[in-house]
Parts: C-alpha cells; sequence; structure tokens
C-alpha cells in the first residue's frame, strides 16, 4: 500500500518534453554555454616545490676574554646555511658556516673558521643503501687559547678536506658495512712573539682509511658488532727533528653493544685496541686501549641530554711533541626548552692526551652555560659563559673566562 502511494507521487515531475520549460542553458538543444573551454592555462599550473630546502641565518656577537695570556674583545659576524633534500630514496644535506673575527685592537679581519659539508644518501634496495660525504674546513686558533703555547702570537691556520663513501646492507638479523676515506691536512706557518715565523709544512699528510663493521640484532632492542679498521698516514716531507720519515700504519679492532629504547634513549659502548707501526723501524709501534660511548636521552621534546667517551689516535700538532698524540676525551651536554621563547643549555668537557717519543701530558676539561631568547620568528638574543682550564708539561697551567652576547637572524 505505502510503495503504491509513492510511486504517482515521483512520476509527474517526470514529464517528457524538449527542455524549452526549463532556465538552464546547458539543457536546451543546440546551445552550449559561451567559453565551454579555458582560453589560457595561466593560473593552472602546479605550485613550484625547489629541489632544496633552504635555511639560513647570520650572527653578530661580542666576544669577552679574560685568559692567563691576557685580556681580548673580538667582534664575529657569523653566517650560516644549509640545504636539504628528502627524495623517496635519496637523501642530501649540505651546510656551510664561517666566523669571521676582528679583534678590538687593530684594523684586520680574519676567517678564523669556515667549514662546508656535505652527506649524501641513496637506498639502494630494501636491504642495501649507499652514503657518501664530503667535507673541507679552515680554522685557526685565537692566540692566549689554553693549549696553546703562550708566546705564540699567530696560531697556525689549519685547512682539512676529504670525502668518505660506504655502503650498508643487511642479511636477516645481521647488517654490514663497508666504508672507505681520504682526508688532507695541512698547516701554516706559525708566527711567535718576538717576530720569529715557524714553518709547519713538514707536517702536512694524508690520512687513508677503510673500514668494517658487522652487526648482529640480538633482541628487539641490543645489537652487538665489531669494528675494524685499517689507515694509512702519508706525509709530504720527513720529520727535520727527526731527519726520517714519520709515515704510519694504523690497525683498530673494537667490539660493542648498542641498545635503543624507542625513540627516547639510545646507549652505545665499545672497546679495543689500536696499533701504530711507524715505517722506520727505530720509532717503534705505539699500542693503544680504544674506548668509544654514547648516550643520547629524549625524555620529552623540551629536554635532551647527551654524554659521550672518545679515544683519537693521531698525529701530533704543530705545537705537540713526539710523534704520536693519543687523546682521550669526555663530554656531556643538555638543552632544555624552557617554553616558546627561552632556550637553556649547558657543557662539559675533559680531556687527556699523551705524546709517543715524548715526556710531555696534556690534561684539560672546561664547562659553559647559555641561553636563548626568541624576540619574534626570525630574531633571538644569544647569551653564553665558557671556561677553560689546561695543564701541559711544556707550557704549565692555563685559564681562560670568555662571555658572549649576540643576536642571530634566521629565515
Amino acid at each position: 500500500m505505502t510503495l503504491a502511494l509513492v510511486l504517482p507521487a515521483l512520476a509527474d515531475p517526470l514529464t517528457s518534453g524538449d527542455g524549452s520549460g526549463v532556465d538552464n542553458e546547458r539543457l536546451l538543444p543546440g546551445v552550449y554555454p559561451t567559453g565551454p573551454v579555458l582560453e589560457s592555462s595561466a593560473g593552472l599550473g602546479e605550485p613550484y616545490d625547489p629541489f632544496f630546502d633552504v635555511d639560513w641565518s647570520v650572527g653578530l656577537r661580542g666576544v669577552y676574554t679574560n685568559a692567563t695570556a691576557g685580556e681580548r674583545f673580538d667582534v664575529q659576524l657569523v653566517p650560516s646555511v644549509k640545504l636539504e633534500h628528502i627524495g623517496t630514496r635519496s637523501a642530501v644535506n649540505f651546510d656551510a658556516s664561517a666566523e669571521i673575527t676582528r679583534p678590538h685592537e687593530g684594523n684586520s679581519v680574519d676567517v678564523t673558521a669556515l667549514r662546508l659539508g656535505l652527506q649524501t644518501g641513496y637506498q639502494l634496495d630494501s636491504v642495501t643503501r649507499l652514503n657518501g660525504n664530503a667535507n673541507f674546513a679552515i680554522t685557526q686558533q685565537i692566540a692566549g687559547t689554553p693549549g696553546l703555547a703562550p708566546n705564540i702570537a699567530i696560531a697556525p691556520r689549519t685547512i682539512t678536506g676529504g670525502g668518505d663513501v660506504g655502503v650498508t646492507r643487511q642479511f636477516g638479523k645481521f647488517n654490514v658495512s663497508l666504508t672507505g676515506a681520504a682526508q688532507r691536512t695541512s698547516y701554516g706557518p706559525t708566527t711567535l712573539r718576538d717576530g720569529t715565523v715557524i714553518d709547519n709544512f713538514e707536517q702536512d699528510y694524508w690520512a687513508l682509511d677503510s673500514g668494517l663493521r658487522v652487526g648482529f640484532q640480538a633482541t628487539p632492542i641490543f645489537e652487538v658488532f665489531g669494528l675494524a679498521g685499517a689507515g694509512r698516514d702519508i706525509f709530504d716531507y720527513q720529520s727535520a727533528s727527526l731527519g726520517v720519515s714519520t709515515d704510519a700504519t694504523d690497525y683498530a679492532l673494537k667490539g660493542g653493544v648498542t641498545g635503543r629504547w624507542n625513540s627516547n634513549l639510545e646507549v652505545t659502548g665499545s672497546a679495543g685496541m689500536g696499533l701504530r707501526k711507524f715505517d722506520v723501524a727505530s720509532l717503534g709501534e705505539v699500542v693503544s686501549q680504544l674506548y668509544d660511548a654514547q648516550i643520547a636521552y629524549t625524555p620529552d621534546e623540551t629536554l635532551r641530554l647527551t654524554a659521550a667517551l672518545a679515544t683519537t689516535v693521531t698525529p701530533p700538532r704543530p705545537d705537540d711533541a713526539g710523534t704520536t698524540r693519543v687523546d682521550y676525551t669526555a663530554t656531556a651536554g643538555v638543552n632544555y626548552k624552557v617554553n616558546s621563547w627561552l632556550a637553556l643549555r649547558a657543557f662539559a668537557d675533559w680531556y687527556t692526551a699523551r705524546f709517543e717519543g715524548s715526556a710531555n701530558v696534556e690534561t684539560g676539561h672546561g664547562y659553559g652555560l647559555g641561553a636563548d631568547y626568541t624576540v619574534n620568528a626570525h630574531t633571538a638574543v644569544t647569551a653564553d659563559y665558557e671556561f677553560d682550564h689546561s695543564d701541559t708539561t711544556s707550557y704549565g697551567v692555563q685559564d681562560a673566562h670568555r662571555v658572549t652576547m649576540g643576536v642571530k637572524v634566521s629565515r
């Protein structure tokens, strides 16, 4: 009964006709609206998506230093730029920064730091990844910095550059990584306070390194791994003080474990042995214990805690003695974002170094505090305090207090 009542009501509006009784011109036979097709495609293009995401900043700051060697005030300009591309399989990151320093006394302007870095990665397939990196840096310490000889007026400029490539592949619970690297280090002359200029060209060298890492995912949290490495240091000239070449071959073997608890906590620790063998038998061999550890804890988006322990075995620097420098360093840091306009940070570090072929020993420590006050989306005011202490057999105790204040403008 209900269906019979509805059907007549629906049938009334569906009367036949030629469309002349409607006001929609599209329904009239043979009649079309004006411009059925767009005359131009202007304004219909897809929005432009650049290959790189660009981020940049420029900082202007004043630095006051009160050290054992005296007082000084510097003005520094610190520009930086970062380019980033994240693709379906590839990732490319490029970053560049500089530190341009003008002392309060004198009209000279020095580039005390220039750093360039390139990091690339490509996911070849679901279990294989390729990596390639390149770096270039020019750095120069400021006279009076703890650890430098007190009689140095102009510290040597250090130029480093190189690159590395690697491949990582998974085999079930195993992962294997192979790496190869080449690095060039050269030093400029040292100028002493009495006007003497010391060339450091005999300490320029090439470092060639290779490494193998094998890891096993024992549990969803813990990974056990082993590291093996071999390297070669090749100097341009033989040592003038020793009268022989200091070319050497390095070997390292370490084992360790990594634990990852979600994205909040990651802990890595390893230990092993290192051997540095000189081509000239009279220089002997250097055997060292290798310790490395990293801790990163991020309980929430406002707090990050880090700590690290590292061992490095390198040729000595221009103001060092001996044939090999063995460093043990420990660092710790904390970053805390109080709110949207205030961020705090603090750090501490400690190191000790011994020099094979010399009785010299160097130790030191430091700490610092800093804050960033965000004025608006593009401007921040920064303030930092740092303390450095070093004690060397050759130069004695040196301290430095450093206060930095400035403004940073970013994209």
